[in-house]
Parts: structure tokens; sequence; C-alpha cells
């Protein structure tokens, strides 16, 4: 409903950053039990980890970067969307990650991610990166022998034949399957959406920027989203400017959706940007950080901005996840190298091979528990903020008993009064209850996430 202050949907339709920090999924999860789950194929224990509304991959990022520091486990990813674009961006960015050292360098490859990730205009060289991988995408999605040979770590065949044809389609539509910046005017489309956002208070809009960032986001733990970067993002929907502003003006396409309205009395299909407008992509990687030293303060004053931190977070993911492909090239199992040194086993980095990303058909929550493959299999389901609707008995009768339970919470949603938060903590509790899940003991206190465990199966 949109009133003379404005719509109150700054949130969107669509998700495409998280609203919550990057988890390591391994810390969060059940102990590995060496003598049980061992995969058969690779005699390694392995992980099942379902998540829902993940929407930017930035916990997979994380879980694989720090496998090092955990004895050694396979993962199996599930990853179920609300809309294909996701899907797309998913493969896009793991396509990035994964793409081989000798090729782009590291400082590129964390550049041209936070660009794709958070900006709505791209610079040309990075625009040519998406259209060549979409083009190569859009080939692989009907090829599934060459897309197993070329990308071993993706796995489509749960989707349906008409999904896999859309999610074609959304490549070839990156790829500049529709020419010209006509096809996507960004620009335009972000104006429009703060327009109908904000209301009458669209003249205003450099103050409603400063009350939410000063009475929201800062009041809320993050202090660090500086109040330039946010107002050109609010502005502009350019989060991350690492050249010259002037270096930015290929629309990226990736932030493209369709979106059900309503046109003479018939439902139509329209493209447009549906995403955020109100938080922006800085919480994800931006407001915490390994290296204590930027997070200080000076007279009261974080020393680093959102963006700054967020290029060394996502730089430091990347480098971590660059020695896979060393390791590749070596054609030889690093756990064995290190464990030659003294006839024992260390933990070691993980290969391209030793993780799947499984990506599940559009709502198809409420129905995984009717096929024995999934019932009682995950031993962690994630959930979004914006999914929890779909926290049932059925969901949770998919979790291993004692697996793990985590809800994104709503805390950086702006458009949320504090009594609103209680309440949607409240609603989550209920839910996961519901689900038969109860409070984790001993879990450390947290206004960004809520922890559960199964209690089905247990005595």
């Amino acid at each position: 409903m949109t009133t003379p202050a404005g719509s109150g949907t700054g949130f969107g339709s669509v998700s495409w950053w998280g609203l919550s920090p990057a988890l390591d999924l391994q810390a969060e999860s059940p102990l590995v039990d060496p003598d049980s789950q061992a995969d058969t194929e690779h005699g390694t224990p392995q992980l099942d980890v379902l998540l829902l509304g993940s929407v930017d991959g930035r916990h997979l990022l994380r879980t694989l970067a720090r496998a090092a520091l955990w004895p050694r486990r396979r993962f199996q990813f599930y990853v179920l969307e609300n809309n294909l674009e996701a899907v797309a961006r998913h493969m896009l960015v793991f396509s990035l990650v994964l793409e081989n050292p000798a090729k782009m360098g590291l400082q590129e490859k964390s550049e041209t991610f936070l660009e794709v990730w958070g900006n709505t205009l791209l610079r040309p060289p990075v625009a040519a990166f998406v259209r060549a991988q979409a083009d190569r995408l859009a080939h692989l999605v009907p090829e599934p022998d060459r897309m197993a040979e070329q990308l071993p770590w993706l796995r489509l065949g749960t989707l349906k034949f008409r999904e896999r044809d859309a999610l074609e389609a959304v490549f070839r539509f990156w790829a500049g399957g529709e020419k010209g910046p006509e096809s996507f005017p960004i620009r335009c489309l972000w104006d429009t959406r703060l327009r109908h956002y904000l209301g009458s208070r669209y003249d205003a809009r450099r103050g409603v920027s400063d009350w939410d960032l000063h009475m929201k986001l800062h009041d809320r733990g993050a202090r660090v989203i500086h109040i330039h970067e946010f107002r050109r993002w609010r502005d502009t929907g350019i989060a991350f400017e690492l050249r010259d502003s002037s270096a930015y003006h290929v629309p990226n396409r990736t932030l493209a959706s369709g979106h059900l309205m309503s046109h003479r009395g018939e439902r139509v299909a329209v493209r447009g940007y549906w995403g955020d407008i109100a938080t922006g992509p800085f919480v994800a990687f931006g407001i915490e950080a390994d290296d204590e030293s930027l997070l200080r303060t000076s007279n009261g004053k974080p020393i680093k901005t959102a963006g700054e931190i967020t290029q060394h977070n996502v730089t430091e993911l990347f480098r971590a996840m660059a020695a896979w492909e060393c390791g590749k090239v070596a054609q030889q199992d690093p756990v064995e190298v290190l464990g030659q040194a003294d006839g024992t086993q260390e933990p070691a980095a993980p290969s391209p091979e030793s993780f799947t990303v499984h990506f599940l058909p559009l709502g198809s929550a409420q129905t995984l528990h009717h096929k024995s493959c999934y019932k009682g299999r995950f031993h962690l389901l994630y959930m979004a903020c914006g999914m929890v609707h779909l926290l049932s008995p059925e969901l949770g009768a998919c979790v291993a008993p004692g697996g793990r339970l985590i809800v994104e919470l709503a805390r950086y949603l702006v458009d949320l009064r504090h009594e609103q938060l209680q309440g949607f903590t409240t609603r989550v509790a209920e839910l996961a209850q519901a689900a038969g899940f109860a409070p984790e003991p001993g879990a450390r206190p947290s206004e960004t996430f809520a922890r559960f465990y199964s209690v089905l199966g247990k005595a």
C-alpha cells in the first residue's frame, strides 16, 4: 500500500544480497563424527546443508574458504530460491570464484565480484566478462554432459524442464540477447522505485538517507557504513565505487527480474528492478571482519568504511579459494601432502571436487519430505528472513535428529520498527517450535540469527 509518506516496501520483492553477515556453516553444524556418515566413495564425512533464500552465496563462500580450519569434510549444499535469476547469479558468482587464477588475478576477481553483486552500473570490462560467462552458461544449461565436465560442482538435475529453459533465457538476456541499454534502463528504474518508496519525502531523500543510516542501521550495529557510500547507493544504486564514477555506465543486467503486474485487467510479467533500495549490500561482508584492526575507531568513528571492509573480506575469501586451483594443478590430494611429513592427516583446503551445489525446484520447500532421499537428511537448515513463512513441520522432517536450524532475523530491515522486529523474532520461535525445533542450549545471544536444534526422533 502506498501512503503520502511512501510505500514502506524498500526491501522489494526480490532479494539480491543477504541482510546478515556471512556465516561459516561448519561452525553452526553438529560436530563431525568420524565413525559415521563416511562418504563411501571418497572416504570422508559429509555435511548436508539446505539453504532457503541465501541469494548471494555468501555463506557457501565463507564456509568453503574456512574449510581448512576444520577436519576434512565433503559438502553437499542444497539451495532453494524463489526466482531463477537468483539461481543464475549463484552460478555466475561461483564461475567467477573458480576462474583460473592464471586468467584473472585476485584483485580483478574481487573487484568484478563486488561490481556484479552490488552495483546497478558496471564498467565495460566487467560487463564484457558477464556477457562472456552468461553466453557460456546459456550453452551449458541445456547440455548436462558438458556441464558435468566443465562445472563438476553444479547440479541442476532436480530443476523442472521449464525452469531450465527459463534459466537459459535469463543467461541469454545477460549475454545481450536484447541489445542496448534501453532493454534494462536501470537509472530510470531505480529512480522510479525510489520515488514510489519515498513518496512525498523524495525531495528530502538525503535527509531520509541520513535518518535511516544513523537512527536505524547504526543503532542496530552497522556503524561502519559511511554516510557518503550509503547516500551514493541510495541515489544511484552504486555501492562499490572502485574507479572514477564516470567509468560506471553499463546497466548490470544480473539485477533484472520479472514481476507480475496488472495491466488493463490482465496480469502481465514486467522486467524491472524489484530488489532492495533501502538497506544496501553492505551488511553481508562489510560490518564484521576476522581482522579486528579493520573495526577500530578513532575519536568514536570507524577508521574503515563498509565498502573497504567488504573489499578486504571478499579478497581474503578469494585468496583462500585460489589455493584450490593450485591444488588442482598439482593433481595431488592436499591431505596426503600435509600428512606425508609426519605420517598424520591434517585439515587441508578443499578442492572444487569436494563440494557440490544442488539447486532445487522453485516452490519445493513443502514437498521435499515426500522424497525419501531428503527425509531426515540435512545436518543444517538455513532460512533467510524472507523465507520464514516456509518453516513448517514438513520442512522440519527433512532435518536429521539433532540437526541445526539457523534463521536470519530482520535486524537490518530499515522499514521495520523495534516492536516489529521483536514480533518477527517471536514469530520465528513459534514457527520453529511447531516444526520440531527447540532453542539451542548455550547458543550465543544474537539479534541477527536465531539458532535451534531438531528434537524430532529424540526420546
